[in-house]
């Protein structure tokens, strides 16, 4: 697992309300993506889901599919 640090550019989903409710964020690395989640943001070691460039690509064609929902 990278550190949180190796991303860069971490974009709040355009889904994610200004309620404090359930937000992620995307992050861009080198190699992959990484998901975070925003309430989490005092932990430094919050938990993050990385996926290669591919699977992270897949994922979301699925996902603006109408696939997995």
């Amino acid at each position: 697992m990278m550190p949180e640090q190796a991303y860069r550019a971490w974009r709040k989903s355009s889904r994610s309300g200004t309620n404090g409710g359930n937000c992620v964020e995307v992050g861009l690395g080198d190699t992959g993506r990484a998901v975070r989640d925003t309430k989490q943001a005092a932990d430094p070691n919050r938990p993050m889901l990385e996926f290669s460039g591919h699977t992270f690509s897949a994922f979301l064609d699925r996902v603006k599919s109408g696939e997995l929902g």
